[in-house]
């Protein structure tokens, strides 16, 4: 079967999954079985993380570049998003529903503000890559950290996204909509890895200094991986702020960057199985937490930190390392070719790589018949 035949079949049954499996977390349910509000929010939350985490671990984890400021980048695309649907989207939907009809004009409006997101945080990523990401190591993550904060607090002080008061917003997330950006980032962040930007972006990860003589343009590969992260995480910000429905400067923290952090060093940097693991987890934590008596969940700083810790004694690569969760082992054993197969007295040495008889053999061959 062709590779493209079998890439557009999987994207249908994934589609068709995220289509029921959107139903089966709705309040009406798929044929009157549903998921309790309580674990449907569980399970968005964890989708969001899932795409900050693996957007983080393309900077961190593959690139080698430790940065503290997601957090800022997730808060440009929810805002930005947030500003063009309540200011000027709810406008342009009713408008298309008239021709349209109210399902695509509302998933074009949706698309639209994810689009819009994430293309303001590419630029953020952009302004602040350009000069960060010449530093390296300590200064790096405090540059960073420094940007993540000066951009929220502009955003506390500009009244007409609320300010201090919070931002309420239209909702227009689903799990369809999580559920397809997830997908679509550990694809993007995949296919950058397993490219020759990919090569050079793990080049620098392991040694800058080499990478730099061997003529890697180490600056720009840092500020492409840098940019496209900050996308992912404002589109992140986008999927956030419309399920959500309010936005607040105290959802963007330096303890939210903390927190995607811990996500893939849990799971391992340069894994994006491990980001996934990692995203999973600690959005599941804090619940565990609130389950047990006394309700430790607000002991959560506590605990990630005393995690963090015991990783780093025990496991510093993290829980899977750099390995991947793939799906070789469905395939089919293939045939042994018969070159690689041994003969005769010549024992381990493979047919292809055993030396034919020599001219004067074959003449003496034909001579004696």
């Amino acid at each position: 079967m062709p590779t493209l035949v079998k890439r557009l079949i999987a994207a249908l049954v994934i589609v068709l999954l995220l289509v029921a499996f959107n139903e089966y977390m709705s309040d009406a349910g798929l044929f009157g079985f549903g998921v309790p509000p309580y674990y449907g929010r569980v399970i968005m939350l964890a989708g969001i993380n899932v795409i900050l985490a693996v957007s983080l671990n393309l900077i961190t984890g593959f690139t080698g570049q430790f940065s503290i400021g997601h957090a800022g980048f997730m808060a440009v695309g929810a805002y930005a998003s947030a500003y063009l649907t309540v200011y000027h989207a709810q406008s342009w939907e009713r408008s298309l529903a008239a021709t349209l009809g109210v399902s695509v004009a509302h998933a074009l409006i949706f698309l639209l503000a994810i689009l819009v997101g994430a293309l303001v945080a590419a630029i953020a990523g952009l302004i602040v890559g350009i000069p960060s990401l010449r530093l390296r190591g300590d200064y790096l993550a405090i540059v960073t950290l420094g940007f993540a904060e000066i951009i929220r607090i502009v955003i506390l002080n500009i009244d007409k996204v609320g300010g201090a008061t919070g931002f309420t917003v239209p909702g227009y997330t689903n799990f369809f909509w999580v559920g397809a950006f997830a997908v679509l980032t550990i694809l993007i962040v995949y296919n950058i890895v397993h490219s020759d930007a990919g090569r050079a972006l793990i080049s620098i990860r392991e040694d800058e200094l080499a990478a730099e003589a061997m003529g890697i343009n180490t600056t720009r590969y840092k500020v492409l991986s840098f940019v496209i992260s900050s996308a992912l995480a404002g589109m992140a910000g986008v999927l956030f702020g419309h399920y959500t429905q309010f936005l607040s400067t105290n959802d963007f923290q330096f303890i939210r960057s903390f927190e995607i952090i811990i996500m893939i060093v849990l799971g391992g940097m340069g894994s994006l199985t491990g980001a996934v693991f990692g995203a999973i987890v600690i959005t599941l934590l804090p619940e565990a937490l609130r389950k047990l008596p006394g309700d430790f969940s607000q002991y959560r700083l506590v605990v990630y930190s005393a995690l963090l810790i015991l990783i780093m004694l025990t496991r510093p690569q993290g829980i899977l390392g750099t390995r991947e969760f793939g799906l070789s082992w469905l395939k089919r054993a293939q045939r042994q070719p018969e070159g690689s197969k041994t003969r005769g007295g010549t024992k381990g040495v493979p047919i292809a790589e055993q030396a034919g008889p020599s001219a004067i053999d074959r003449n003496k061959e034909i001579e004696n018949r």
